[in-house]
């Protein structure tokens, strides 16, 4: 199963952010084991690292932050051709849009973020983290 993450999901199991960081942390885990392929966006990824270097202080701390989320998790480029259909997409957000275009383009099978309001509009499945991880127990 491929998952695109959003960026709140990586920050709460980077960033330790309760209440939601043990189900974040659980995806994470899931995803060393091989239980899904975990995708982030190349947006997210920039954004991530900024966060991280707000919190952090720290240029190379963050980078290797970063390198090591990409040993669980693949980027998923954007393309022109999803910025211009987030356009005329009906998730109304259009940071949102543009990450259920790239989501939908890549063949992503579903989205998990603590945001389900603003992806109500997703042509793909969207779970919450704790939605997601009773997904993948039901499944074993």
């Amino acid at each position: 199963m491929r998952v695109l993450l959003d960026t709140c999901v990586v920050l709460d199991a980077l960033q330790s952010r309760e209440p939601f960081a043990k189900d974040a942390q659980d995806i994470f885990l899931a995803a060393a084991n091989n239980a899904f392929l975990g995708y982030i966006t190349a947006k997210a990824c920039a954004d991530i690292y900024y966060l991280l270097h707000r919190h952090t202080h720290s240029d190379k701390a963050s980078r290797d932050v970063l390198n090591k989320l990409f040993t669980l998790f693949d980027a998923s480029d954007t393309a022109d051709i999803d910025c211009r259909k987030a356009v005329l997409s009906p998730v109304s957000d259009y940071e949102y849009a543009v990450m259920v275009e790239t989501a939908v383009r890549t063949e992503t099978d579903c989205i998990v973020t603590r945001n389900e309001r603003d992806f109500s509009k997703s042509p793909l499945p969207v779970y919450t983290p704790d939605q997601f991880l009773k997904r993948l127990s039901e499944q074993e």
